[in-house]
């Protein structure tokens, strides 16, 4: 009996998700663990592994294609001893049935399918003809067998200025479809001539227009998953989550001495701890010290933990994502450090699991290598606080009793006013303060 093959929920959150890409083929053999395609959900790009082995007989949903809904079927498996072309020519399933094969139903679920393509297709040439504000993207042009070649508006309008030939280049798009990049790659060249009359030449492009004052040219860039959460998630933050910030202004000197001996010690065991590392550490400790922000506020309970997880903010080339350092108190900093290191990678190659990023009982988020001085960061709910650390520099300083210059870093932490009062919040950013000035408690 065939068996079909459905969009998995690879998170607790997931509703539907990108098939991103396909590792295998009608006709390929797969058996339980192998890696069939490679998906993006609201989080990452994750690897969906066989579970039965077979032989791939038909492809259902197309890689590349957005918004597949959990539970539709996205490929059809023959058993061994099936027939693989008769498993292929029969319906696929409808979303979350396992029913429905006869032939009169294959060609009206074909049909019906292809159709809401075309649909999709017409309502995204629309939104892209529509930002331009009547600006007229050349008519889209027509290969030799009489058929239109799909390509958006921009990669047109680009095409014509080139002088490219769309018809010699090939569409990395959805379902073939050319787009800007395609275009931009290819290699000008006069465009074919036509045996009709020279067209007139096109109006001047016309910027498009976002209301009131702004006039300006823009290009409108469809939003991935994971910047939909991210969208989401702190909109939610910011409307329901009444935020009270608190800074201190913490010397690095002695953490920053510390840091090179005991990078020095590490040396032959390839570990290289950064400034991060030790912030980890010392934001962790200080949750062990002031145990009232290690909260989080669940409508008519508080939780309150007894483990500290930090959520350490990574910027992704997707958007920015929050791996964990589980029980960052109670580890050692070549492991933080080795930790982090794993993780950060695995975020920017989108290859992280879902028990890598989610939960977390705190956040930090570090904008010092860019040069940031000072910054508020919004909590990442349902935790109730995040630790915003800006760079170290020489500033003038008070150092005992004495004018003096220091290595100085502002640390501003935001904390959730229905968990956390401002009193206990003002002790935890005193206990970060005092760790890193006195960085030995980091170390035992």
């Amino acid at each position: 009996m065939p068996t079909p093959i459905k969009m998995p929920a690879l998170s607790p959150t997931m509703e539907e998700g990108t098939l991103a890409k396909w590792l295998v083929k009608p006709g390929d053999s797969v058996s339980a663990g192998d890696i069939m395609a490679e998906i993006e959900t609201d989080k990452a790009t994750m690897e969906f592994e066989a579970v039965d082995e077979g032989t791939i007989a038909s492809i259902t949903v197309d890689e590349g294609t957005e918004g597949v809904k959990v539970g539709t079927v996205i490929a059809m498996l023959a058993e061994e001893g099936e027939d693989v072309e008769k498993v292929a020519k029969a319906a696929p399933p409808a979303e979350g049935d396992a029913g429905g094969s006869d032939d009169s139903e294959t060609e009206a679920e074909t049909k019906q399918r292809e159709g809401k393509v075309a649909q999709e297709e017409k309502r995204t040439e629309e939104k892209s003809s529509a930002s331009d504000d009547e600006t007229s993207a050349p008519a889209a042009p027509v290969g030799d067998d009489g058929k239109r070649i799909k390509a958006s508006p921009l990669a047109r309008r680009i095409a014509e200025q080139k002088g490219i030939d769309l018809t010699t280049i090939s569409g990395s798009g959805p379902n073939g479809r050319i787009v800007k990049a395609d275009v931009e790659e290819a290699k000008p060249g006069a465009a074919p001539a036509k045996d009709t009359a020279a067209a007139p030449e096109p109006a001047p492009v016309k910027p498009a227009t976002q209301g009131g004052d702004l006039d300006a040219p823009y290009e409108a860039q469809k939003l991935n998953n994971v910047r939909k959460v991210i969208a989401r998630r702190l909109t939610e933050a910011k409307q329901t989550i009444p935020h009270i910030y608190l800074t201190v202004d913490v010397r690095l000197d002695a953490l920053l001495k510390l840091r090179s001996e005991l990078n020095k010690s590490l040396e032959a065991d390839g570990i290289k701890l950064s400034v991060n590392d030790l912030l980890i550490k010392a934001q962790a400790r200080a949750l062990q010290r002031v145990p009232l922000c290690n909260v989080s506020f669940q409508g008519d309970e508080l939780f309150q933990y007894t483990r500290e997880d930090i959520s350490v903010a990574v910027a992704a080339p997707s958007g920015l994502i929050t791996p964990i350092i589980r029980d960052a108190g109670r580890k050692g900093l070549a492991q933080i450090s080795t930790e982090m290191k794993e993780l950060a990678g695995k975020a920017r190659d989108g290859k992280l699991q879902p028990h890598e990023f989610q939960g977390g009982t705190a956040s930090l988020s570090n904008l010092g290598m860019f040069g940031t001085k000072q910054f508020d960061a919004v909590i990442n709910p349902p935790q109730a606080m995040i630790l915003a650390v800006g760079a170290g520099e020489q500033r003038p300083h008070i150092i005992d009793g004495a004018l003096g210059i220091a290595t100085v870093m502002s640390a501003t932490g935001s904390f959730d006013h229905r968990a956390i009062d401002g009193a206990d919040g003002a002790q935890f950013m005193q206990a970060f303060q005092q760790l890193v000035e006195n960085p030995m408690g980091l170390v035992v």
